[in-house]
Formats: structure tokens, C-alpha cells, sequence
């Protein structure tokens, strides 16, 4: 850490780190990562700016929360988490963050209650953390996003099996086993059900080597829905996915006007 703040790749992440641990620990001294006078929230249920942090805080029955950071990565301005939460129940949650003049300066997350383990016996969150073939970050942000838009945005079906390495895939969603035959069999039972997911707008993709997020918009069984997936990259192919999805607040109920996204 300098004087002037968190500069550095490394300094960015563990300042992130440590502000959500500050969730469980009430460490004030990891709120100073936030910029105090420009702090843009992205949470519909969380006040704005600094105020609306420590106010959702506040809420907390003291000694309550648990606050485990499994995978951080960084991309330019932004560092991004998957984390263990157990605050109000737990959560499995994406959150990402902007820093600016080496400050966070803007919020957004994604949270789901905890589910699983999966028809495969994989939990929402285990699985490889370490980063790896950073020289290959480009290349494989454009395969997630080839991805993302040819078969969830547009539902070219004919394009999944080129990729993915045979049925060689790993799934933490909760409601799919591994492999593309998991997936299809998820995707034939939701059918039978009358339940739909659609992704209408791709809003972000975040990468460090071989692991990638979107950040897209849509629906699930008529819903508004966010949906925040991680992915990670082997050889070229996608090899493992863990994912997200919150039903998007109506409007009246918001505590801000910045949106979700």
C-alpha cells in the first residue's frame, strides 16, 4: 500500500479481500480502500455511496456474519470476487469493484441463496482458484464472449459442442450435472416445466487468464434476472462454469437510481 492509496494489481486485490472480510471482523480500517465522496452502488437493496454501506451493515445482528473469498481476480480498474457469505443465510456472491486514483469508487454484485451440491456433487463455490495462462486473458474473454452471445444470448444450439472439449465440462450450478449432457438434460427438464432462461444483454466480461465473468441481463421463468457466470478456460475450450442468478428488485423498491448494471 502507498500513501496514495491501492495502485497495484495485488494491492487492489487484497484491499478487495479485505473489505469484505470487514462484513464478519467490523474492521473499519478496510473501509479506507473506499473512496468516501464518490462511491457509485450498484446493490438495488443497499443505500448509495458510503452512508448506504454502513447503513446495510448496521442491520446486522452483531457476530453474524461469515464472509469466505474463495477466488479474486483483477482486469484494469477491476477486481472481481466469488465469496462464501452467511449473512442474513447463506449466500454464494460475485461482487465486482472499480477503483479509480486508487480507490473503489463503484459496486456491483450478484447473490444467490446457497444450494447443492449438484447432481454431479459439486457445491457452488469448489473447484480451481489459482490464475493461470494470464498471456491467454484476450483470447479466451473473446471465447466466453463468442460463447455467451452464440448459445445463451441467441440460442445457436448447433454451436455448443465447439466449446467444449467433448463432455469433459465441469458445473457448480446447482441444478446441472457435468458435462453437456447435464446440460441438456437440465435444459429438457426446464422445458418440460414450462421454465424458460433467456439472456438478453451481455453487460460486462471480466477476465484474468483462464477465468472469465459475464455480467448479462434477462429473465428466468419470466423473472428479470441477473446472472453472473465464471468460467474457466483450458486449451482453448471452456472446462468449468459456476454461476449466479437474482431476481432483479422491481423499481419501487430500490434504494438508489444508478440500476443493476
Amino acid at each position: 500500500m502507498t500513501t496514495a492509496g491501492f495502485h497495484t494489481p495485488s494491492e487492489q486485490k487484497a484491499a478487495v479481500v479485505a473489505l469484505l472480510k470487514s462484513i464478519e471482523t467490523g474492521d473499519s480500517a478496510a473501509v479506507a480502500a473506499i473512496n468516501p465522496d464518490h462511491y457509485i452502488q450498484h446493490n438495488l437493496a443497499v443505500g448509495d455511496g458510503l452512508a448506504g454501506f454502513g447503513e446495510a451493515l448496521s442491520h446486522l445482528p452483531k457476530g453474524s456474519a461469515r464472509v469466505n473469498t474463495v477466488r479474486v481476480f483483477s482486469d484494469g480498474d477491476f477486481v472481481f470476487t466469488h465469496t462464501d457469505y452467511d449473512f442474513f443465510g447463506p449466500k454464494i456472491g460475485f461482487d465486482i469493484f472499480r477503483f479509480e486514483d486508487g480507490r473503489i469508487v463503484e459496486h456491483w454484485d450478484n447473490l444467490q441463496t446457497t444450494a447443492g451440491p449438484n447432481p454431479s456433487g459439486h457445491s457452488m463455490i469448489d473447484g480451481p482458484t489459482t490464475v493461470q495462462d494470464v498471456a491467454l486473458t484476450a483470447a479466451n474473454k473473446k471465447l466466453v464472449a463468442a460463447f455467451v452471445d452464440d448459445v445463451l444470448v441467441n440460442g445457436r444450439m448447433e454451436t455448443l459442442s465447439g466449446y467444449f472439449d467433448g463432455d469433459n465440462y465441469v458445473q457448480h450450478n446447482p441444478m446441472i450435472g457435468d458435462g453437456l449432457s447435464g446440460l441438456g438434460a437440465a435444459l429438457k427438464a426446464m422445458a418440460e416445466q414450462g421454465i424458460v432462461m433467456k439472456y438478453d444483454t451481455v453487460h460486462r466480461v471480466l477476465g484474468e487468464g483462464n477465468f472469465v465473468l459475464t455480467v448479462s441481463e434477462g429473465s428466468f421463468g419470466g423473472k428479470p434476472t441477473s446472472f453472473y457466470d465464471l468460467f474457466r478456460v483450458q486449451d482453448g475450450k471452456i472446462a468449468e462454469h459456476w454461476d449466479v442468478m437474482e431476481t432483479i428488485l422491481p423499481a419501487a423498491e430500490h434504494k438508489h437510481s444508478n440500476g443493476k448494471f
